[in-house]
């Protein structure tokens, strides 16, 4: 094998310019062309492609090891650039290539299991088993490149603004925050346990009493959750808390940092100041908080239209309390056939709903399962409500709107997939004014939306004995083309207030300070009014990049049990830690 002694790498390979300049390039081997007494090596590196060139002029030596290379060897390579007979526009590279002087073998490869190449239909598991491999792929190092690139620009636009960056502990002490945590277990403290922080939610309102100001941390963050893919067990969140400020000051910081960002790494003007939509309307409009807004097909409620008519799916529905609502697929009428209908019938029925009406208008007259039981001129009001023509297909759902709300919503994604009528680009959207408690109809009772350091909306502070379905949150979220990418709020700072709110959660005074004394103490030596948000660094690089999955941007990712294929990650540890860690193993009955 041969060494580096004597040589040091001068350019990227997909830096390589200048006919005539000697240069030292490094890499794997993409590929190799044998045409006998000519011998052209593709070699990679994180910036792209160079081909390496061995002739008749090639000294003998290194033209007989240039011919005994193999894919993902590891090779350097001194030598002249010089202008290249067949040229390959397809790569930065492509009009030049280096007639090699001298070649360094440094590292052998057997062949991989699977080939290094974008275009791949390889099993994801065997990439994930192999991920060192996968990522090699070009594809997958520039989605990792470009994360790199929006963590740059979020220090710089932060440091710029006045932020200091700060760590909080990563073991720090089980609080409820909404998801399962993980556990580390203590060797000290037998029978006691870290929790990994789900998110740095009370250290940074701790850092806003010390003083901070301006707190900013690119926080890894950790839920033990089912996982989905725009969910990972481990993440990262751009976390931001502000002292002296309102809402407006937060969502103007954060605005001012997407545009920054878009710029910074895709060249991309996102217009400011971004739309907004309260919780309401968008669940009016979209059944969703967090709305896909690129395309339409907006909800709309037809109840007052059907509330005396003879379909007793309707009626019942608003008698109960709920409503009748619709949307309409613009143009679908080939698409949705009945066959097409039927799916999507069995579709909202998984997600909640009794069933689904629908209007399908392919000839003159519009086909209608419920006709009959309309009365005159009822079926062109709800076509001339829904602004439906030939060709459209209108979808309707009766139910509580709990129920027919996000049914609708759902729906609506799912169809417009089905149509592929979601254009490209970037939807900005503030989501405001959530409410603070949501009804469980299971327990009877009403229970909190947020964590219980948020601030009600002043007006609403009376309600929160009275009428808790009239408390508004001084909440917020930030979407991005149907994906939340941040949430937060301005935080309570008033002991007195703070103390209300745990009791009308339902939280004795054991629990608050099990929980929450060491922060709710720390209220009573003033705190400054504060607020802020966690921004998904993983989330927006997924959504810069092009991709569907958080996998594509992360480099060693779990798969949807919690586990990493490559390392093996979780495993068991032996006796000897357990015991000093005062642990025993319940042997799980599933394995026996």
């Amino acid at each position: 094998m041969d060494t580096m002694q004597g040589l040091k790498r001068t350019h990227y390979c997909g830096d390589v310019e200048g006919i005539g300049n000697e240069v030292v390039v490094g890499g794997y081997v993409q590929k190799i062309r044998d045409l006998g007494n000519l011998i052209f090596i593709d070699l990679r590196d994180r910036t792209g492609i160079v081909q390496l060139a061995f002739d008749d002029a090639t000294d003998r030596e290194i033209f007989e090891k240039a011919s005994s290379c193999h894919s993902e060897y590891v090779l350097m390579a001194k030598g002249v650039v010089r202008e290249r007979e067949s040229k390959n526009p397809a790569i930065k590279t492509g009009n030049i290539e280096i007639d090699v002087k001298d070649l360094r073998v440094l590292a052998k490869a057997q062949t991989p299991p699977f080939e290094i190449v974008d275009d791949t239909n390889v099993n994801e598991e065997l990439r994930l088993k192999y991920r060192y491999l996968d990522l090699r792929r070009k594809v997958l190092q520039d989605n990792l490149m470009m994360r790199s690139k929006i963590a740059k620009s979020a220090r710089d636009y932060f440091y710029e603004n006045g932020f200091i960056e700060i760590e909080t502990p990563m073991m720090i002490k089980s609080t409820p925050e909404g998801a399962r945590d993980y556990l580390v277990p203590s060797r000290v403290h037998h029978g006691k346990f870290y929790a990994l922080p789900q998110s740095p939610q009370m250290y940074k309102q701790l850092l806003m009493i010390a003083g901070f100001d301006r707190y900013i941390q690119l926080a890894r963050c950790f839920r033990d959750e089912d996982l989905r893919a725009d969910r990972q067990p481990e993440f990262t969140q751009i976390d931001l808390e502000m002292s002296f400020v309102d809402v407006e000051d937060i969502l103007e910081i954060g605005e001012g940092f997407i545009k920054r960002l878009f710029s910074d790494v895709l060249n991309v003007d996102i217009p400011t100041p971004l739309p907004r939509l309260t919780y309401k309307e968008a669940m009016d409009r979209y059944g969703s908080d967090k709305p896909d807004t690129r395309f339409g097909m907006e909800i709309q409620d037809i109840s007052d239209l059907v509330k005396d008519c003879g379909f007793g799916v309707f009626t019942s529905a608003i008698e109960a309390g709920g409503s009748v609502r619709a949307i309409v697929a613009k143009d679908a009428a080939k698409t949705l056939t009945r066959k097409e209908i039927d799916k999507l019938t069995e579709y909202v029925r998984g997600i909640g709903a009794k069933g689904l009406a629908f209007v399908r208008w392919v000839e003159d007259e519009p086909s209608c399962g419920f006709a009959k039981f309309l009365g005159e001129g009822e079926l062109d009001a709800i076509l001339g409500r829904v602004g439906a023509q030939k060709g459209d297909v209108v979808l309707i759902v009766a139910d509580k709107n709990r129920v027919t709300l996000p049914v609708l919503g759902a729906l609506r994604l799912k169809v417009a997939k089905q149509l592929d009528i979601i254009p490209e680009g970037y939807n900005f959207l503030w989501i405001t004014e959530f409410p603070f408690f949501e009804y469980d109809e299971d327990s009877d009772t009403w229970v909190a939306m947020h964590h219980p350091f948020t601030m009600p909306m002043d007006e609403c502070i009376q309600y929160l004995d009275t009428d808790p379905g009239k408390v508004i949150a001084k909440a917020y979220d930030l979407v991005l083309n149907g994906t939340e990418l941040s949430s937060g709020s301005i935080r309570i700072t008033d002991y007195e207030l703070q103390q209300k709110m745990f009791q009308a959660l339902g939280l004795s005074d054991e629990e608050i300070e099990a929980k929450f004394g060491f922060l709710v103490e720390a209220y009573k030596y003033g705190a400054a009014p504060h607020g802020g948000m966690g921004i998904g660094l993983d989330r927006l690089a997924m959504i810069m990049t092009g991709n569907d999955s958080l996998r594509d941007v992360t480099a060693f990712p779990k798969v949807q049990n919690a586990s990493e294929l490559m390392s093996g990650a979780p495993n068991v540890v032996d006796e000897e830690q357990l015991k000093e860690l005062a642990i025993s193993i319940i042997p799980d009955k599933k394995e026996n």
